[in-house]
């Protein structure tokens, strides 16, 4: 697997981080487990058009569990009530918007797969992938992009047309890794 540890050091001066929650939804789809991830619209301020899980900034003394399941409401319309908690993946600092994203695993109890219903404002896709599509070795890449003229190797996973990078593909392959785990002791 391409992906290896990532660096997770906060810096120094912590009064500028942003503290936010991101759900991983599972969910049954055609007799197979899916996930669900959105695509950020192109006009908005941080990480536009780019690939990610539904979630968003704390509200202040809100618990990050209800941060996560909040904004999954607001972005795709999954209501808070329909998830079963069934933990938390590791902690990631995304230095370009200075957030601190705090990831958990849900589940959709609700029998029937989900209707997501997008936010217009902050999403132009939603988009469904199954586990097994990302459990498959050639969905995980790892090609060479220019970043401000210098060229880097940069690890990401192919799902449909999209490349899901960064901050969402570290997570993602926490959750993959750790299903893996799952799958080989059973």
């Amino acid at each position: 697997m391409p992906f290896g540890a990532a660096k997770r050091e906060l810096p120094e001066n912590d009064e500028f981080v942003r503290i936010g929650a991101v759900l991983v939804l599972l969910y049954w789809r055609d007799n197979e487990m899916y996930l669900v991830l959105t695509k950020r619209r192109e006009d908005l301020h941080a990480h536009a058009g780019q690939i990610s899980f539904p979630g968003g900034k704390q509200e202040p003394l809100e618990p990050l569990l209800t941060t996560a399941l909040r904004e999954t409401e607001e972005e795709v319309g999954i209501p808070t009530t329909a998830v079963r908690s069934l933990g938390q993946l590791t902690t990631v600092y995304i230095p370009p918007s200075g957030f601190l994203v705090h990831p958990f695993v849900g589940y959709y109890q609700n029998g029937a797969p989900p209707q997501f219903i997008p936010s217009v404002s902050e999403v132009s896709q939603v988009i469904e992938v199954s586990l097994t599509t990302l459990l498959d070795p050639e969905t995980a890449v790892v090609e060479p992009w220019n970043f401000k003229g210098h060229e880097v190797l940069v690890p990401y996973f192919a799902v449909q047309e999209h490349k899901v990078w960064g901050a969402t593909a570290i997570m993602l392959s926490e959750f993959l890794e750790r299903l893996r785990v799952v799958i080989n002791s059973s």
